[in-house]
């Protein structure tokens, strides 16, 4: 009689009445896949191509004299191949984002739901909701009440997300909303409320991969920040281009203007950070997504053709 081989792990084993003699061959198995990492995605090397089409914009849309003085920043993340292509401007330099590091809350109160420091409720879900789609200071400083500036200042240190390094900074909220509650200042630039584009660009992308936290909690995540409440800056820019899906969190704040977005639309799918001090800044804004659109839009017609 022929007896079956039956595999057990990396083994061949031959069934014998109630015991089994496992042969020394090893089964050759598809080796499990290694989880991907944040850190692929580091932003750190810039499309050549795509870095001269933006230093273009910005020349045409006039702004070159506040990248000059520092005071405009931008990232942009062209997600539509297989391989993620990058330009930036500025895009390490920390400059004052009023509302838009409110992005971090939102992670820590995920990585605090993940680590079961605290309960998942309506009342917490609507808290999130409001702090994103409406920018509302009383939900977002109720939330880092309960979770502790510790929980968000760890949540973008954490080595899975890399969201705030030593020495170039990133998301940082070292300050409540709307209160004078204060915990402590960005270690590289002093700020409050602070960000890198470069650094809140890589949270939409790694939202995009479901890399923030675990991939439940990046879809929990980018519904909250779909559907935004208030309609300016990118929004309203983005408005004449139709079908556009926006996963976005923006901030003001006297003359600082910030806006961070997912934007899928006609094929395309990219991430775009403008921070900026001026003004105009809304205005700037509105008419830089128009232009970033236009260069992602354009090379995904490119590579269809």
């Amino acid at each position: 009689m022929t007896l079956p081989l039956v595999s057990v792990g990396r083994w061949t084993c031959v069934p014998l009445l109630t015991l089994s003699v496992c042969s020394a061959a090893m089964v050759l198995a598809e080796p499990e896949p290694e989880p991907e990492s944040a850190a692929i995605y580091a932003l750190r090397t810039e499309n050549r191509e795509l870095d001269g089409a933006l230093d273009r914009l910005v020349a045409e849309q006039r702004v070159g004299h506040l990248v000059a003085r520092g005071d405009l920043a931008i990232a942009l993340v062209d997600l539509s191949a297989a391989e993620p292509r990058y330009a930036g401007v500025n895009d390490d330099r920390m400059i004052y984002a009023a509302s838009l590091p409110k992005i971090a809350i939102l992670l820590g109160a995920f990585k605090a739901l993940d680590e079961g420091l605290i309960g998942d409720t309506p009342a917490l879900q609507q808290q999130l909701t409001d702090m994103i789609r409406f920018s509302s200071n009383a939900a977002a400083s109720a939330v880092l009440q309960r979770i502790g500036f510790e929980t968000v200042a760890q949540a973008v240190t954490d080595p899975r997300h890399g969201l705030y390094e030593a020495g170039t900074g990133g998301l940082w909220v070292g300050k409540a909303y709307g209160r004078n509650e204060y915990w402590r200042r960005d270690p590289v630039a002093r700020l409050s409320h602070g960000a890198t584009a470069r650094q809140a660009a890589r949270f939409f992308v790694l939202l995009h991969k479901g890399l923030l936290v675990s991939p439940q909690a990046s879809a929990r995540m980018k519904t909250i920040l779909s559907n935004p409440g208030t309609r300016h800056k990118f929004v309203r820019g983005l408005e004449a281009r139709p079908g556009a899906r926006i996963y976005r969190k923006s901030g003001t704040w006297r003359d600082f203007h910030a806006d961070g977005a997912l934007i899928e639309r006609d094929g395309s799918t990219y991430v775009a950070v403008g921070l900026v001090r001026s003004p105009d800044g809304a205005a700037i804004l509105e008419r830089l997504i128009v232009g970033l659109d236009d260069l992602v839009s354009g090379v995904a017609a490119q590579r269809r053709d």
